[in-house]
């Protein structure tokens, strides 16, 4: 059975290696597209267009692992099908167990991998690939103090404590500097809120003003601050939370319970990276219904399409769930665990109807 099962494990990851490639690809050429509309703003050249392009890449390898896993045992099941491999070692005594069994143990080295891309290199790689865009696009930020994020707002430098989740802004000063760089004006906020096309409104203010060797200090509760920072420039600093690592995502939402906010999106967030392995051999195993059998003349075509399409349906069915889990405050847990019991359910019922054709 060991070799039987290096032969299987051979066969499905060479046809994930070559799916996987290949849908890579594709999402990073989609990019690719996608960014020249902002090529030749600042200093936003072909060459720092493909370093983005290639920093983003991790993101895309990520998320599609699973699918990848799909249509990968798809093709190396299918190739042992057509050549009556699967038959042969179904009469030698393999059973439906024992092939979703040598399965999970190529399903495990794609989880371990999966987690290595997920924990490590895509967080990283993530907040690197906006930081360079930024940089790029003449937008400087940087994120790597502990006195909070910067940001260069025209002859302002700006210093912000956090970025809520709906864009507020918490402790922000901002530091004004004349045309002959004499530093100008200190403004402090309590808090930022947008409130149009770059306008913001800082509550709890306080400033000091700077005129040859005196000092001006003026308060309001309220004040308008005309900026070229909007929330879509700020919410590229914030990594989505399916781009987190499980333990930012932990720790984040100890953060939000504490403040009493909501948690449930970092929540579904959090089980669906902690369920993450589950779903990659899900997907595997819903490709043994159409691996287990020989398929007549013209079939396996119609097979592999089907699969697919069952693994775009598995997609968007656990999409659905996260939103409307979030919409009408599902329990995280169900949210995520929903689509891959019922998924599960489904390849074992496949297999069955599938065995009683045979």
């Amino acid at each position: 059975m060991k070799l039987l099962d290096r032969y299987i494990a051979r066969e499905v990851l060479q046809g994930f290696g070559l799916v996987f490639a290949g849908l890579l690809l594709l999402f990073s050429f989609f990019d690719l597209i996608h960014e020249l509309n902002d090529l030749g703003r600042g200093h936003y050249t072909v060459g720092r267009m493909f370093v983005f392009v290639l920093l983003a890449m991790p993101g895309h390898a990520y998320e599609l692992f699973p699918i990848s896993a799909l249509i990968g045992t798809l093709y190396g099941l299918s190739n042992l099908s057509v050549h009556s491999e699967i038959t042969a070692m179904r009469a030698a005594g393999l059973s439906r167990v024992d092939l979703g069994a040598a399965l999970a143990r190529v399903g495990g080295l794609l989880v371990v991998l999966g987690f290595v891309l997920g924990e490590v290199v895509m967080p990283l790689s993530e907040s690197a690939a906006q930081q360079w865009r930024l940089s790029a696009l003449n937008s400087l930020v940087a994120t790597q103090f502990r006195s909070g994020l910067w940001v260069k707002d025209e002859r302002s430098f700006v210093n912000i404590q956090e970025i809520l989740p709906d864009n507020t802004l918490r402790g922000v000063r901002i530091y004004s500097f004349a045309s002959d760089n004499r530093l100008a004006s200190i403004r402090s906020a309590r808090q930022g809120e947008y409130t149009g096309p770059g306008e913001w409104r800082l509550q709890g203010v306080s400033e000091t003003r700077f005129t040859g060797d005196a000092a001006t200090l003026l308060a309001a509760d309220e004040q308008p601050w005309h900026s070229v920072l909007t929330p879509a420039i700020l919410s590229v600093l914030l990594v989505e939370p399916e781009q987190m690592s499980l333990w930012n995502l932990f720790t984040y939402v100890q953060h939000l319970r504490e403040n009493r906010q909501r948690t449930t999106r970092f929540e579904i967030a959090q089980w669906s990276k902690a369920l993450y392995p589950l779903s990659v051999l899900v997907m595997m195993w819903l490709a043994m219904p159409f691996g287990m059998h020989r398929s007549r003349a013209g079939g396996l075509g119609r097979q592999i399409m089907t699969g697919i399409g069952l693994g775009l349906t598995f997609y968007l069915v656990s999409r659905l769930f996260s939103y409307v889990g979030e919409l009408y405050n599902w329990s995280p847990l169900a949210s995520t665990l929903g689509p891959n019991l019922l998924f599960l359910g489904m390849a074992l019922a496949l297999s069955r109807w599938m065995d009683a054709r045979a």
